[in-house]
């Protein structure tokens, strides 16, 4: 699954659209950890606890987004995006979305091509 932040692919022409895909999740902070996390937040520097936490999270998203658009017949997502949000005290709400397409490769001469694309078209099975 190609996934990209821009509204078109280099390289691609889109075929079709099956419109908005998203994946979330509301995570509630580990005691533990947002106590030991609150201690090094006394000193300054990176929250190793809390980074872990919204790197799971955004995998975990990005996943269920993922499953969405293949259910939908979709080969990439253009136009990607994240949103967080913190919900009370301690949940977090991570959201990912973009717009589910049927993207084709186009091969080598064709305008816009370019090497990757031509590489895969000729290659249908790599797709």
């Amino acid at each position: 699954m190609i996934i990209v932040t821009t509204n078109d692919l280099p390289g691609y022409k889109i075929d079709a659209i099956f419109g908005e895909v998203m994946g979330l999740t509301v995570r509630s902070r580990h005691i533990g950890a947002q106590f030991t996390a609150s201690f090094r937040s006394i000193g300054g520097g990176e929250l190793p606890e809390m980074t872990k936490a919204l790197y799971e999270s955004r995998q975990e998203v990005v996943a269920r987004m993922v499953t969405e658009a293949q259910a939908k017949g979709a080969n990439a997502i253009v136009a990607t995006r994240f949103d967080t949000s913190e919900m009370g005290q301690t949940w977090t709400e991570v959201c990912v979305y973009g717009t589910a397409v049927f993207a084709i490769p186009l091969a080598e001469g064709q305008p816009g091509s370019t090497g990757q694309s031509a590489y895969l078209a000729a290659n249908p099975q790599l797709q």
